[in-house]
């Protein structure tokens, strides 16, 4: 499988903040020293970079008094203000000294969630790699309220990652991949170098909560890695602070954890339905229904037996089956109070009447 990690040429690295802070909570010089070279080289050999960043909070929370130095969402989002521009400055300087312009791009949920927003997200950063400029993106957390956001960078890492259709994913952390323990605390752990498939025994093994410094534990990074699969992405799950490693990977050795994608990922617009846009209510569906969505057909108004939510037609919607699991999301053709009115109905002959078109339908996974 290495040659995923060799011919990647488009590039979205996560960097989080126990890569980029040292144990004091200062800056790790040194790590970003060489990251900085790092990417250099690979933006002369001609490789896009993305760099979805963490650390804005960490960064802006020592100039807080000490009563704003806690864990309530506006503290937070005030440490970030403060943080972001630190972080840009940061890399504006390490890669400047390389002559590499840097942009900075500040995403929330909603700016993916809208379609409109999606495709102008994507041609924005389309023109910036265009031009060889590094796009560094965070998430903007001084506005972002807690039920719009990403919920890890782990997830914004992947989300832009279906959206500039990358080559790979990389996510440095404080560890070298997946283990069958925590090898810090189990000296027997053995490390898993491909991942094939994320079932029930790779999520067992993601448990456990993130490092010090960072918010982002193994279950974001898999979960993250269940998304980038589904889009046909590879990723990828190494050692933020061992830059001589990440580059070994990339020649196609060093130790990492390689999350192999779906052999027939996900279309562009396909993983928008499926993971960046906002689901506005949804329907329930019989037996039926299920058995013919799994056969990629329509969802016809005779399989639907309720809905929930007050959502308007070109809504996304999820699809889910008696039991109230979701099996699948899509847009709507009508709006709940239209499907309130037809569902239940058997199409009379030469009658089209689909809720959902096969077209604008995803499966869960």
């Amino acid at each position: 499988m290495t040659d995923i990690l060799t011919a990647a040429n488009r590039i979205v690295f996560k960097i989080g903040s126990s890569t980029l802070l040292a144990d004091d909570n200062s800056i790790d010089g040194a790590t970003l020293h060489h990251l900085s070279a790092l990417w250099s080289n690979l933006h002369k050999e001609g490789k896009e970079l993305i760099l979805v960043s963490s650390g804005a909070v960490a960064l802006g929370r020592p100039q807080l008094s000490h009563a704003n130095k806690g864990d309530a969402i506006p503290s937070k989002q005030a440490a970030a203000a403060i943080g972001q521009s630190k972080l840009m400055s940061l890399y504006d300087t390490f890669f400047g000294v390389c002559g590499i312009a840097v942009a900075q791009i500040l995403l929330t949920r909603n700016d993916l969630a809208d379609r409109k927003r999606y495709i102008n997200a994507r041609n924005t950063l389309n023109i910036l790699l265009e031009e060889r400029v590094v796009p560094i993106i965070n998430e903007n957390d001084t506005v972002a309220c807690e039920e719009l956001k990403f919920g890890e960078n782990d997830t914004l890492a992947v989300l832009v990652a279906g959206l500039l259709d990358a080559d790979l994913v990389i996510l440095l952390s404080d560890i070298y991949g997946l283990y069958t323990a925590d090898p810090r605390k189990n000296s027997d752990a053995r490390h898993i170098d491909d991942v094939t498939e994320i079932n029930d025994e790779i999520m067992s093994l993601a448990g456990g909560a993130g490092s010090r410094i960072g918010s982002g534990g193994m279950k974001s990074k898999v979960e993250a890695a269940k998304i980038a699969g589904q889009s046909g992405i590879p990723l990828a799950i190494t050692m933020g602070k061992d830059v001589a490693n990440i580059r070994a990977c990339l020649m196609g050795g060093g130790k990492r954890t390689l999350f192999i994608p779906a052999e027939h990922g996900l279309k562009q617009r396909d993983r928008w339905i499926a993971h960046g846009s906002a689901a506005e209510g949804a329907v329930i569906v019989d037996h039926g229904a299920v058995a013919a969505l799994a056969l990629h057909k329509s969802l016809l108004p005779v399989g639907v037996k309720a809905t929930e939510g007050d959502f308007p037609e070109n809504s996304v919607i999820l699809v889910k089956d008696q039991r109230g699991k979701e099996i699948a999301r899509g847009i709507t053709n009508y709006s709940a109070a239209k499907i309130e009115t037809i569902k239940g109905k058997h199409c009379s002959e030469g009658e089209i009447i689909e809720v959902i078109h096969c077209d604008n339908l995803v499966l869960e996974d």
